[in-house]
């Protein structure tokens, strides 16, 4: 059976424990943008630079990259389950803290909350990426990461919107609870997952340098394995996007305050295109693996026309429009890379392999982004910024077209 023919809406009905998960991560990624839209239309105001919202990214970005690897080998030693659910409760915390910024002289309680929560990301998404096996089979795995895929962009889509609304009418502090609260939720909602945990069965006593070796040392001898590893950092060497769609929202297009409600705009066309990316993919060439392989170089090179478009867009709308082209790309190449790292690594091992692939992918993106926010700053236009992006989709894509045909 495929996990096409599986059926998106049939999976969610009859695999009760992967809905429940399904349900924390609606609630914890709607919250989650509430809070992003805020703080980009608010460290502009406080700081007068785009660079804050560049080093915002790399606050985002960098400290994950450092832990992640590490992280990946506790998430294979502890049930991964009460990893998620004690990080969901920790960043509930640290959200509240934000509420306490009144002025620029505290800025810098931004950066440590936001460097702080994305540190406790870093064992979360590992734990929830490789628990998705143990509770479907192997021909829902598809249907799994697709539904995944679209959630995290319809919460996009809805979240931005939303929280750029909420951000432009009620102030920041409106999102920043609403999305403290989220968390909590998404820890309750988990809590009630029943999931047998069969990584810690036989678990060695190995130390925690070893245990790295192991991964790495997997990653080494199986090459397919660590291009798919490698898939989401070169996508996100153009991961300066998050500032570009940000500079469209604020000074090409401004609606709202600080521009938050064109932000949120533009942040939701791209959850838009996320979300039928890897839809429209399957309906097109099915869940084969060749097929998953294939399409993965593809993916790279709609985004560069989605930007390259978005570079000449006159109007808001067709901005939009030109990030829903560019994000059926990602999604698909997201997805595809983490179904087929699901199918194909050891259970033991996933934890340490998508750590490592976090820790890879959230390294390009906040470099990227800083040095994006540095081109700005030097009086780079938003037009060209996201030419520059559609330039850098290319030569990655071209390559992986042809390493995996």
């Amino acid at each position: 059976m495929s996990a096409q023919s599986i059926g998106y809406i049939q999976l969610l009905r009859e695999n009760t424990p992967f809905r429940r998960l399904w349900y924390g991560q609606v609630v914890s990624q709607l919250g989650d943008w509430f809070d992003t839209i805020a703080l980009y239309a608010l460290l502009p105001r406080l700081t007068g630079s785009e660079q804050s919202v560049g080093l915002l990214l790399l606050a985002q970005f960098i400290p994950p990259a450092l832990v992640g690897p590490w992280a990946g080998v506790i998430v294979d030693r502890l049930p991964r389950k009460l990893t998620m659910i004690a990080t969901d409760l920790a960043r509930a915390l640290l959200v509240l803290l934000l509420l306490l910024v009144r002025d620029a002289s505290m800025v810098w309680l931004i950066y440590l909350v936001v460097a702080l929560r994305f540190t406790l990301s870093a064992f979360f998404e590992p734990a929830r990426t490789a628990i998705i096996p143990a509770v479907t089979k192997r021909e829902q795995l598809i249907a799994a990461n697709a539904i995944g895929g679209a959630t995290w962009s319809a919460m996009l889509a809805i979240g931005a919107a939303l929280g750029g609304l909420v951000a432009g009418v009620f102030g920041t502090d409106a999102a920043f609870i609403i999305n403290a609260l989220s968390f909590l939720l998404s820890g309750a909602l988990i809590w009630s997952v029943r999931v047998s945990e069969t990584h810690l069965d036989g678990a060695p006593a190995a130390g925690q340098m070893q245990d790295l070796r192991e991964g790495l040392r997997y990653l080494a001898q199986h090459r397919v394995i660590l291009i798919y590893t490698l898939t989401k950092a070169l996508w996100s060497i153009s991961g300066g996007i998050l500032i570009v769609l940000t500079l469209f929202g604020r000074t090409v297009f401004p609606l709202g305050v600080d521009g938050a409600l064109s932000i949120g705009l533009m942040y939701a066309a791209r959850g838009v295109g996320a979300g039928i990316g890897p839809l429209v993919a399957n309906q097109l060439g099915g869940s084969s693996t060749q097929f998953l392989r294939r399409m993965i170089g593809p993916a790279f090179l709609i985004s560069a026309l989605g930007y390259a478009l978005m570079s000449g867009a006159p109007a808001l709308w067709l901005a939009a429009l030109a990030a829903v082209v560019a994000h059926v790309g990602g999604s698909i190449q997201w997805v595809y890379s983490s179904a087929l790292l699901q199918m194909e690594v050891p259970d033991r091992l996933q934890g340490r392999v998508f750590a490592i692939e976090l820790a890879l992918l959230t390294l390009s993106t906040g470099v990227s982004s800083y040095l994006t926010s540095l081109l700005a700053d030097a009086g780079w236009t938003p037009p060209n910024l996201a030419l520059l992006m559609a330039a850098l989709f290319v030569p990655a894509g071209l390559w992986l077209t042809w390493r995996l045909r």
